[in-house]
């Protein structure tokens, strides 16, 4: 096992560990919605949010963001690749579908980003136009380096593993997680992959409810 493995591990650990007392506060707290079929959902809320980095970005049309202002409307980032064989189509194929059952007023605060954690090969051009298989209104986001990508995975609890992108048709390891950001920019919570439709239609018009 690689020094980058263990550190992901160890990493995925710490998370296990953070959902799980997550869990626990959430179940004894009071909150809009009921806790308990938010969790059943997959829907994992902190018990005191987030900052993010500030880490410099470029959306699918090439325009320059800064993660940690992401604000407005409730985001929920995936981490993953167009170049991603399996679980980056099948989550977002999902996440069209969950949207699409959703009442307009909850999917007029909601956006899906997905941060590449391949900025080798995924361009803002690239991610355009693989974003726009599923919806168009989803976002992409890249950065210049691993090095800020890991920064932000890091910082939201959801790491990956850099490929080595000498290898030709390489591919990248990552979670199927998503990170909920709340309209104030701050990380509030994860929800859990495998991704459950119906429970998730169910359950996110509470979730965007919450302050």
């Amino acid at each position: 096992m690689t020094r980058t493995q263990k550190t992901v591990f160890i990493l995925v650990a710490v998370v296990a560990l953070i959902l799980g007392l997550t869990v626990n506060k959430v179940l004894s707290g009071k909150g809009q919605g009921d806790p308990t079929a938010l969790i059943d959902a997959g829907i994992i809320m902190l018990p005191q949010s987030r900052t993010l980095p500030a880490v410099k970005m470029l959306d699918q049309d090439g325009q320059p963001v800064v993660v940690d202002e992401l604000k407005g409307k409730w985001s929920l980032l995936f981490f993953g690749y167009t170049f991603c064989p399996d679980i980056c189509p099948t989550t977002l194929a999902q996440l069209r579908q969950i949207k699409s059952e959703l009442p307009k007023e909850v999917v007029d605060q909601l956006q899906i980003v997905l941060v590449s954690v391949d900025p080798n090969r995924d361009t803002p051009q690239q991610l355009k136009q693989y974003l726009g298989y599923f919806d168009k209104d989803f976002k992409g986001l890249t950065a210049s380096s691993v090095e800020d990508l890991q920064k932000l995975a890091n910082a939201v609890s959801i790491p990956f593993i850099p490929a080595d992108t000498s290898k030709a048709n390489y591919t990248v390891d990552h979670s199927g997680n998503l990170a909920v950001i709340g309209p104030d920019g701050n990380q509030r919570g994860f929800i859990r992959a495998p991704l459950n439709n119906q429970k998730l239609v169910a359950q996110l018009p509470a979730m965007v409810q919450r302050k």
